[in-house]
């Protein structure tokens, strides 16, 4: 451990517990609150400090991080009379992970900045909950630079990497670019699971094409199976998707880029946060499909390997595989092998023109992540390392230097005529945009 040792921890919901575990085992010394105390027992059973109030738990902590769902519960938690800037001393360091207006940051960062308090936004990679337990979250971070070399060394005790980006709003940035991805390819790959059971493709066998292909990404390869056991994944909500998105089109509207994918985006969760209990599962959002066409995209008798699966108690093995950049996975997922096997020909060749189409997709939306990110005034360079270590990251992503985009891929989906067979409502609006 370098630096400072002493961290208050404001929200100890999914996201926070396992990143205050990890600093309790490097010895950090950590002051927990929540407005839920029962969602504090774990980590005080581990050896974290229970306080009354956001104040209490900031005194004479050197870090005080907030990890909570909306603004307005950063903002609740961090001023007046009992929230915690009043705990603060000169020189300590404000750390906000939660996926916020930067707009909120900057206020709050006024506030602190009148205290000689240090402010810095660090939100956290895409699916942070599964990022955490699998030892791979990354932390962007946008505010003052003093700030970030003191609590550094935290932000890499509770992810594997941190990357500064600027100034406070940069961060926000950066996280909501690459959640334009993650967001996106839930919802093409849901509806390519549609036009596949429509036509007889086997799901399975369908998923297996997909991993081995260039469409591969954390979405098909590690997200499928939440969809595939119905869980519809609980370690992230759909009411933080349908924020998500939403701050995505602000973001876009305020700088002038046009979004026309993440717009589609935003329109399909704010539907689907206007149909089911936004409490539950983001990948609920593919259920509006269930419904629209009348079946479900389960396999019989799957559970994903997962705690946020079916199975609550489940638990990873602790065996991941790094791959070139250091990124790492859990070994777990080798388990998945399908024995479905599609021998029709015509089926055969409807899927490959399907995994193309997600990969072009891939690429098209990476493309209006890059224009976001520029146009807010951050490099290529730097917008190419955090994308990686997002888990929006996917097999164009990683190999775009020797990607060639397949306009015809689009051009193949259309002539098909897909649409006339399942609601696909998602990708008819991506033919409208891009077909030629």
């Amino acid at each position: 451990m370098q630096g400072a040792s002493k961290i208050a921890f404001i929200g100890t919901g999914s996201m926070g517990r396992p990143m205050i575990h990890k600093l309790l085992d490097k010895g950090y010394t950590v002051q927990v609150y929540d407005k839920y105390p029962e969602a504090s027992r774990t980590v005080v059973a581990a050896g974290a400090i229970w306080r009354d109030s956001p104040k209490t738990s900031a005194e004479g902590m050197d870090i005080v991080i907030t990890c909570l769902p909306l603004p307005h519960h950063v903002l609740e938690n961090m001023t007046g009379g009992t929230g915690a800037l009043a705990g603060m001393h000169p020189g300590s360091t404000w750390i906000d992970t939660s996926t916020t207006d930067y707009h909120n940051t900057k206020h709050i960062a006024s506030l602190a900045a009148q205290q000689q308090v240090y402010s810095l936004e660090a939100p956290v990679s895409n699916l942070s909950h599964m990022g955490v337990d699998f030892a791979n979250v990354s932390f962007y971070v946008g505010g003052d630079k003093p700030g970030f070399d003191i609590s550094e060394d935290a932000l890499n005790t509770m992810g594997q990497i941190s990357f500064y980006v600027g100034q406070i709003g940069d961060a926000q940035t950066v996280k909501l670019l690459t959640n334009i991805l993650l967001y996106m390819a839930i919802l093409v790959w849901g509806e390519v699971l549609t036009i596949a059971k429509v036509h007889g493709v086997p799901l399975y066998w369908m998923w297996d094409l997909i991993k081995r292909s260039k469409a591969n990404s954390f979405i098909t390869e590690q997200v499928s199976p939440f969809l595939f056991d119905g869980s519809y994944d609980h370690s992230c909500t759909l009411e933080i998707a349908v924020k998500d998105t939403q701050l995505t089109v602000e973001l876009a509207d305020e700088l002038g880029v046009a979004l026309p994918l993440g717009r589609i985006v935003q329109r399909r969760y704010e539907q689907a946060g206007q149909a089911y209990d936004i409490y539950r599962g983001y990948v609920i959002v593919n259920k509006l499909l269930e419904d629209e066409n009348g079946f479900d995209l389960r396999i019989s008798n799957f559970a994903a390997l997962s705690k946020y699966g079916v199975n609550r108690s489940y638990v990873v093995p602790p065996e991941y595989i790094a791959d070139q950049y250091g990124r790492l996975k859990p070994k777990v997922l080798e388990q998945y092998q399908s024995a479905e096997r599609c021998k029709d020909y015509q089926l055969i060749e409807l899927s490959h023109a399907l995994a193309e189409f997600v990969t072009q997709t891939n690429y098209l939306i990476l493309q209006e992540a890059y224009d976001l990110g520029e146009k807010m005034g951050l490099s290529r360079s730097l917008l190419k390392q955090v994308i990686r270590w997002s888990c929006g990251a996917c097999w164009v992503t990683d190999h775009e230097e020797i990607f060639q985009p397949q306009p015809q891929a689009i051009a193949k989906i259309q002539q098909l005529g897909l649409t006339q067979t399942c609601r696909i409502p998602v990708i008819r609006q991506i033919l409208e945009q891009f077909a030629p």
